[in-house]
């Protein structure tokens, strides 16, 4: 336990947390104030950095790109290997296990060791490996590398301990399962192969033994050719040429006939009394065409030939399909006697295996469901019923039934919040499933002791969110709505809904929820914004929309003579800090301009009409940003939602808009610049007001009196926009470029774009209403393609390349595509991105972050105190694509005019808006991509009366903060360090039946700073990270009293303050693949761990921290994964994972009786171990494979010792064996001579006894 204590004397720049060249961490503006009373805050930090360490927990979802496919009959678990190396090992419900090849190399084939707890996996990279299933974290035991020739199949008989290795060369290998060596036995193609054939049989793609003998081992061939060999006597019994390519090989349980299927679309059977011609052939879906010739059909991938007691076999098949009928989806084709069912797909299938009662081949296989694995979807689908219906998936397979383009991760919820979302949400499920239970049914799991409500939250490219229950390491769907509702549906041809068509413009970029008020809020690619309110009662609705003009018109310039003769601009204190516009507007069809371009209208259209809606979430309010003069609105970049205040606030690239979602009204909509009032802490240029497009004197002054207001609204009924001006500011243009960085050439211009900061929760690849329009070429640089990959079509430079000024009937003017201004792009998600990174600090670092602003499509800067301090210099024709620009200095950078200085963060709170306040009130924290952090202290009604009534005013001249980088996160703690909650209003349901002896008054819940630290006085802490540095601020003084530099040859993408061990920290990954964790106040590092190098967006759009010491990220287009940093849930986790392995007794082998096992040959007096084992066979060639010794870990090797393969421990236990009954032998010896002896004794005894009588005294 550490202590801080720290004297705060009215600190400012003297702090000891300030560094040199830092920002003032005071006000901004300079002012002087009175130093406050000096206090002594005592924080006692718990947290150390045995706290702390970072292992993955659970992967949820469907694995993504699978190859293989295998299934434990005995255990009943399911194994699915997949192309990028992961093995998902499935069980009942909560048994979920993910498994990594370091290799990373395809898993080209799957097989358990039935009931043995382990398993072989063959991958791509020819490499074996065997997997130790006996302990919850499986762990590699052996691996053996092939060197000369490449695996294509595998095969390991029931019971066996000697495994089947086909490879390309047509050669059959036999390995050890228990030392994982080879055997010196191997069929060698050539003597498989009659001497006269003169062509390669190709590669071995089957390998299996007869069920009738398990000496005679089949192999198939890709050519056609197929071999039953004869272990013991090391030649061919027979083989077989066939004109078509074979793709697999099913027996007959008796051993007697086998089928085959082929590239043809046919499927062959066998008999093995003659092998010179199929005993059948049938062409499933191929019919006869006129002129009596088949049609031609695709191949059969694989097919199962299983019997039944009862009834006919099943003949189960993949592919097959006529080529004629195009557009045909994949199917899964069922025959049962004459009946043919034909199961067709959503997706290509992958593999298929029949689910059989019994493991041994050479039974009735009475089969009872199939696994179909499909390229994303895995389905059982139930053979016991004649309709063939599908079981329900208890696991989280859809995921990705539409892209995830967004997450969110609650953890600690309210225990309620669970129960009513499913109670629900099950109302929608559907039905028709099979009514049996779920066969993949292995496996133990327990709910553990250290468990807490959870819930993730995701978004999707359609426009739906899911709610899942991520309780206890599992995953299980709750609820799900439909975002898109609210909206009509595009027509197509029909104006702006044409350009929508096939496209995702309802795709979820963000959300807000809060578990206490159950307020849910979205922010989707189309610049609106949907809130919800939950109910457990359906309701009729209207759906009320605010439409918002949020897009200033900065880009109409002026050069500085107009300046001069037109200087009717407001006072830089003049602009009132009272609420703007307030504004509510229905659904309006909006406007063009006479020359035919999109102005004040949505891009969606809300439905203007009464709509009956479920219970569960719905839509009290859609807020849609409109378009300006043919521009599309900007995506929305931040959001913040507080159900106590009633407010709504968000921003974008432009500014700041928050709206009274109790009234129904906007009270602020405002330019980031004008936000800052008399406190800017830059030197800007003046601003040109909007020139007026109808009237001829070329300027109209804009300001804050009623006048212009009205002028504003009657330009269109549905603006909001509310830009002020400040002074002029003397600046001179001298000719020179030399310090321009749009004149250098463009490799050295997107490094000069380093420091540009990225939003990383907009969507990147999103394509929106705005997608018709074409970005001029010359805007076009070499930062779309980073790596050879390019980023985007779409996307512009930062600062590189040469504005164009089109000329039209107004003169000179700057077109609105401008950096930072690009169209919208297609929502192909953040599961989708799959972007190289490079990895250097310098140009590695610079090509990064132009990368990642290309995919925002926001043109933003950080606050960097690197700059040169070597003032650039602009022409007269730079000038008018310029609205300000900054001193250059060592503590405040200067940025070019035509930079988008964006909203970033958002958060509500009780703090103090200004350094005099005595009591906190209601405050919106701004955060902006410069580092600035803005302060505006509100005004609200607290009648509740008069809350609906009278309006919230805010006030934009508070206080002023600054950091490096682009600001992240806002958090709140008292002087005591304890986490300070946002205000919520408790949960109340609006449609609930109304009881007249109740007043249904709203019931609010406020954490205020002062209210749980008497011992501490007044005041709190404020927690600001940026993409840089993490700043802790004393409140009201605003002095700085910590501050840490996060890094510097990246930058952070995710921070959270979250709640690890009964105390706080401080949580942020950052791009180069570090998860910190920091201590508060006093921000030491506790943890730094190189976990994830950022090789994809998609990591950086969905990882998300959440208390408890747990975090997730999207780690493939079709999975989550969690995480942990807390060193107590790595201590638990064991308990709450679930055991793979259950001791099963080994089903007995059916009594075969007499005459079958007389006249079925001898396959119980196989001996492979006579046959492969080193004695007999020798030792294999060295240099054809290698054996690598399994990294196991402590608790591998610790199970190892009770698993099928652990030789030590088999050694072992047999010499406790032998010496017990050696032990038991000695006790037996000396048990018989003591008995020895006594006979002895009593033989003597009766010698004497009888040894002088006569014979007649007997």
């Amino acid at each position: 336990m550490k202590k801080f204590r720290k004297v705060l004397d009215g600190l400012t720049t003297s702090s000891p947390g300030a560094t040199v060249g830092s920002p003032s961490c005071g006000s901004a503006a300079g002012t002087p104030t009175a130093a406050p009373t000096p206090k002594e805050i005592d924080v006692q930090e718990t947290l150390v950095s045995e706290n702390f360490q970072l292992c993955k927990t659970v992967r949820h979802g469907f694995p993504y790109q699978p190859t293989a496919l295998a299934f434990d009959p005995v255990q009943k678990i399911l194994a699915i290997g997949s192309r990028s190396g992961g093995v998902r090992i499935l069980g009942r419900p909560g048994v979920d296990c993910y498994c990594q090849h370091e290799s990373g190399a395809a898993v080209l084939q799957l097989q358990f060791l039935i009931n043995e707890g382990a398993l072989v996996s063959a991958c791509a990279d020819d490499t074996l490996h065997l997997w130790n299933l006996r302990q919850r974290r499986p762990a590699i035991l052996h691996s053996l590398k092939f060197n000369r020739e490449r695996i294509t199949f595998c095969h390991l008989p029931f019971q066996s301990k000697w495994l089947y290795v086909g490879t390309e060369r047509g050669n059959t290998h036999i390995v050890n399962i228990e030392s994982f060596v080879l055997s010196g036995y191997v069929i060698m193609w050539n003597k498989a192969i009659e001497l006269s054939t003169k062509t390669h049989p190709g590669p071995v793609v089957h390998l299996s033994d007869s069920p009738k003998d398990e000496g005679k081992l089949l192999i198939g061939f890709e050519s056609g050719t197929i071999v039953q060999w004869d272990l013991r006597g090391k030649k061919a019994d027979f083989r077989i040429y066939y004109d078509e390519a074979i793709h697999s090989v099913s027996w007959h349980h008796e051993g007697k006939q086998f089928m085959c299927s082929h590239s043809d679309g046919s499927l062959t059977l066998w008999n093995l009394r003659n092998t010179t011609k199929p005993f059948q052939v049938t062409f499933p879906h191929g019919k006869i065409q006129k002129d009596a010739r088949k049609e031609s059909c695709k191949p059969i991938l694989k097919v199962e030939y299983k019997t039944c007691r009862n009834s006919e076999p099943f003949v189960i098949f993949s592919g097959g399909l006529s080529y004629d009928k195009a557009g045909r989806r994949p199917a899964l084709t069922i025959m049962h006697g004459k009946a043919i069912t034909v199961l067709e797909m959503d997706y290509p299938i992958v593999e298929f295996m029949v689910l059989c009662e019994t493991p041994y081949n050479n039974e009735v296989q009475e089969p009872y469901a199939v696994v179909v694995l499909l390229e994303k979807d895995l389905i059982v689908v139930d053979l016991t019923q004649s309709n063939y219906p599908v079981f329900e998936n208890p696991y989280p397979m859809d995921i990705h039934e539409s892209p995830v383009t967004c997450t969110a991760y609650f953890a600690d919820c309210p225990p309620d919040i669970i129960p009513i979302l499913y109670s629900i949400g099950a109302k929608h499920k559907k039905t028709g499933y099979s009514q049996k239970e779920w066969p993949i049914s292995g496996g133990t799991w327990t709910l553990g002791s250290h468990t807490y409500p959870e819930i993730i939250i995701t978004g999707h490219a359609d426009g739906s969110i899911k709610f899942w229950d991520a309780s206890a390491i599992t995953l299980q769907m709750l609820y799900k709505m439909k975002t898109s509702k609210v909206f009509e549906k595009p027509k197509p041809g029909e104006g702006r809904a044409a350009e929508l068509v096939e496209e995702d413009p309802f795709a979820i970029q963000m959300v807000s929820w809060c578990p206490q008020s159950r307020m849910f809020c979205v922010v989707g690619i189309s610049a609106h914004i949907i809130l919800y309110r939950f109910s457990k009662y359906d309701a009729n609705t209207q759906i009320v929309s605010l439409e918002v003009r949020l897009q200033c018109d900065s880009d109409d310039v002026i050069s500085p003579s107009e300046n001069e003769n037109n200087p009717s601009f407001s006072e830089p204190g003049s602009h009132s800090p009272q609420p703007h516009h307030q504004h509510q507007h229905p659904a309006s069809p909006g406007s063009r301009t006479p020359e035919g371009i999109k102005d004040s209208i949505p891009c969606l259209k809300v439905k203007d009409r009464a709509v009956r809606v479920p219970p569960g979430y719905q839509s009290e309010l859609v807020i849609q940003l409109l378009w300006v003069d043919g521009e599309p609105p900007q995506q929305i970049t931040s959001l913040d939602i507080n159900s106590a205040y009633g407010l709504l606030a968000f921003g974008n690239c432009y500014g700041l808009a928050v709206v009274d979602y109790l009234q129904k009204t906007v009270i602020l909509c405002m330019s980031t610049l004008d936000l800052y009032g008399s406190t800017d802490p830059y030197q800007r240029l003046t601003r040109s007001p909007r020139r007026n497009r109808q009237s001829t004197s070329g300027l109209t002054e804009l300001t804050d009196n009623q006048q212009s207001i009205d002028m504003e609204r009657n330009k269109s009924p549905t603006s909001v926009c509310v830009c002020s001006v400040g002074s002029p500011v003397p600046v001179h243009y001298p000719t020179s470029l030399h310090n321009d960085p749009r004149v250098l050439p463009e490799p050295v211009a997107s490094l000069r774009a380093s420091h540009c900061s990225p939003v990383f929760y907009l969507l990147d690849n999103v394509k929106g209403p705005g997608r018709k329009l074409s970005l001029p070429t010359d805007l076009k640089t070499d930062l779309d393609h980073v790596n050879g990959h390019c980023t985007s079509p779409t996307s512009q430079p930062c600062s590189a390349g040469k504005p164009r000024i089109p000329m039209g009937p107004e003169g000179p003017r700057l077109t609105r595509r401008g950096p930072g201004r690009p169209p919208f792009r297609k929502a192909q998600s953040a599961a989708c991105m799959e972007i190289s990174l490079p990895v250097s600090h310098t140009e590695g670092h610079a090509s990064r972050r132009a990368m990642l602003q290309q995919l925002h499509g926001v043109t933003m800067y950080s606050h960097d105190e690197h700059h040169s301090t070597t003032s650039y210099c602009w022409s007269d024709r730079e000038s008018r694509e310029n609205s300000f620009t900054r001193s250059r200095s060592s503590s405040v950078s200067s940025i070019d005019r035509d930079t988008k200085e964006a909203v970033t963060t958002l958060q509500f709170g009780e703090s103090y808006g200004r350094k005099n306040d005595v009591l906190p009130t209601p405050c919106l924290w701004v955060g902006t991509s410069l580092g600035v952090v803005l302060l505006i202290p509100m005004s609200i009604p607290t009648d509740q009366e008069e809350r609906m009534e009278e309006p919230v005013t805010m006030g934009v001249s508070g206080a002023v903060l600054m950091l490096k980088g682009s600001v992240l996160r806002f958090s709140f703690l008292d002087c005591m360090g304890a986490l300070i909650q946002p205000p919520y209003e408790v949960w109340r349901d609006h449609n609930a039946p109304e009881d007249p002896d109740r007043l249904r008054r709203r019931k609010l819940v406020h954490f205020s700073p002062s209210s749980s630290q008497d011992a501490c006085g007044d005041g709190h802490l404020a927690v600001v990270c940026s993409e840089r540095q993490a700043k802790v601020f004393l409140m009201p003084s605003q002095s700085c009293l910590f501050v840490h530099n996060i890094t510097e040859s990246s930058f952070v993408l995710r921070a959270d303050v979250v709640s690890v061990c009964n105390s706080v920290c401080l949580a942020c990954f950052c791009a180069n693949g570090h998860v910190m964790t920091l201590s508060l106040p006093s921000l030491r590092p506790l943890m730094d761990v190189n976990y994830l190098p950022l090789t994809d967006m998609r990591i950086a759009r969905t990882f998300y921290f959440t208390n408890g010491g747990q975090a997730l990220y999207l780690s493939s287009p079709t999975e989550v994964q969690r995480i942990t940093y807390s060193q107590e849930m790595c201590d638990n986790l064991q308990e709450m994972l679930g055991e793979l392995f259950t001791p099963i007794e080994t089903p007995e082998a059916q009594n075969r009786g007499f005459l079958k096992g007389f006249f079925g040959g001898n396959a119980h007096t196989f001996d492979r171990e006579e046959l492969f084992g080193e004695a007999a066979a020798g030792k294999a060639s060295r240099s054809l494979a290698q054996h690598i010794p399994g990294q196991g870990g402590v608790e591998g090797m610790k199970v190892a010792a009770s698993g099928v393969v652990g030789e030590l421990a088999r050694a072992r236990i047999a010499l406790d064996e032998r010496g017990q009954r050696l032990g038991e032998l000695e006790e037996r010896t000396a048990l018989m001579m003591t008995s020895a002896e006594a006979f002895s004794k009593h033989a003597h005894e009766l010698m004497l006894k009888c040894k002088d009588k006569k014979w007649y005294q007997f």
